[in-house]
């Protein structure tokens, strides 16, 4: 049952990124210095009522495939809709693939991506502490997620896009986005597509980026 304000939960049931350790780590680093206390789990029975009801915010980071027992499910839903905070990354746009309401949270779902590569990441909105930091064209290697669908139909704020022109293999043209964040009920989600590889947690301008969400979702 977690212990800290943050929990930050790397299972995985399909692909597992080598990144996550260095995530883990760096996430729980920026958690400290925003005053947090944070706990790195795989354990699924972290996700109860009792257990998220002591967390600010939970990560998913870079988690594929069903990753919570239906009951996990159930209170994870619970703690959203009654004012907890979701931040996820990366993979995490694969997780839960056959929950609906992860699916309606997340506003689409994953849908590959090219190799890894260069590229362009456009801020278009910097009035979010997530982004704030982040130069208006932020050139990343990454890889470059695709979605099933554009999320902001259903309803998200579009916060970073992809510029498909810098890079091979984006399918959604001219609006690709990348980050994004939204309210649910009472609960805030964040979602950023970048993460991939493990000296990106290592970047201090992705460390800003992964620092403001957490400021953002924990305020």
């Amino acid at each position: 049952m977690p212990t800290a304000d943050v929990l930050i939960y790397t299972r995985t049931a399909g692909y597992r990124h080598d990144s996550i350790p260095a995530g883990a780590t760096a996430l729980a680093g920026l958690a400290r210095e925003l005053g947090r206390e944070a706990e790195i789990t795989e354990d699924p029975g972290a996700f109860t009522p009792e257990g998220l009801g002591r967390c600010a915010v939970v990560v998913l980071l870079s988690t594929t495939g069903n990753v919570l027992t239906p009951e996990g499910r159930t209170a994870f839903e619970a703690y959203l809709r009654g004012g907890g905070s979701l931040l996820a990354v990366h993979a995490a746009a694969n997780a839960e693939p056959d929950w609906p309401f992860y699916g309606e949270l997340l506003g689409t779902r994953f849908d590959g991506h090219p190799e890894i590569q260069p590229g362009l990441v456009l801020v278009d909105d910097r009035d979010h502490p997530a982004t704030a930091p982040l130069p208006a064209r932020w050139a990343r290697t990454d890889e470059w997620y695709n979605f099933t669908s554009h999320p902001g139909d259903g309803g998200v704020r579009i916060l970073a896009r992809a510029d498909e022109t810098s890079y091979r293999g984006g399918t959604h043209g001219d609006d690709h986005p990348l980050v994004w964040c939204r309210e649910v009920d009472r609960g805030r989600f964040f979602f950023t597509a970048l993460g991939h590889a493990s000296e990106t947690y290592r970047d201090p301008a992705f460390r800003a980026h992964l620092s403001g969400a957490l400021a953002w979702l924990t305020a």
